[in-house]
């Protein structure tokens, strides 16, 4: 008589489990860590924002492929945690008005689709156990509810970090399209000032530039306040 084919078993081996350790939330998670701390380091020691204002070619000071160039590396150099209002005026220094600000709002949005990304494959189902706080719940359930209109108005006041609010976003429930089209639009008025005040900066007291840098502290002040209200309005809740 043939013997019996023995049951298969589930597979023990140790490739198996080093895989799946590695692929593990927390792995991934760590993993997110050593990027952002390495974009950090990266972006201190070569300072990537000095070479897109001062150190850009200058045969790549104008047209289209030289607008794209500066888009894509803006996109990176905010993942790396450069400063936005750094290189919008970079941007309106180097491209003037239409073309700087056509390639700082290309590189926000590719910036903050970059860091979403991040955060949602490699952050998403680690953090997510982390929800416990009354404000991290509230957050969470704001932008995974309302996230267009929460994320436009993140952006449009400027009050919230560009990074912080791009892993906060990865973290909820928030699906993408909604996230970049909020990211696009609320991040239109913002940087044009910055932009503008870039482009007209050889001419401190035009009216371009007094209004640009108007509005840059207008909405300061105004995000100031919203933020100091919705404080005091959950420590009371």
């Amino acid at each position: 008589m043939l013997d019996p084919v023995p049951a298969s078993r589930p597979a023990t081996g140790l490739a198996v489990r080093c895989t799946r350790a590695l692929l593990s939330p927390w792995s991934r998670f760590s993993l997110l860590v050593v990027v952002l701390l390495g974009a950090a380091a990266t972006m201190l020691l070569l300072e990537p924002q000095r070479l897109l204002a001062t150190g850009w070619p200058a045969r790549l000071s104008g047209g289209a492929v030289a607008v794209i160039l500066f888009g894509v590396a803006y996109g990176v150099c905010t993942v790396a945690f450069v400063p936005r209002p750094l290189l919008n005026l970079a941007a309106g220094a180097l491209f003037g008005t239409q073309a700087g600000l056509a390639a700082a709002l290309a590189g926000t949005v590719l910036g903050a689709g970059i860091s979403f990304g991040l955060g949602r494959v490699l952050g998403q189902d680690a953090l997510r156990t982390l929800l416990r706080g009354r404000w991290l719940k509230a957050a969470d359930g704001q932008l995974s509810r309302h996230g267009f209109r929460s994320m436009l108005a993140l952006r449009l006041f400027p009050g919230v970090p560009f990074a912080a609010a791009n892993y906060c976003a990865a973290v909820s429930r928030m699906g993408y399209p909604p996230f970049l089209v909020a990211t696009g639009l609320g991040s239109i008025p913002n940087t044009a000032a910055y932009v503008v005040a870039g482009s007209e900066a050889s001419s401190p007291t035009s009216p371009a530039f007094l209004a640009a840098m108007g509005f840059i502290v207008l909405t300061g002040i105004g995000a100031a306040v919203v933020a100091w209200r919705k404080r005091h309005r959950l420590a009371a809740e």
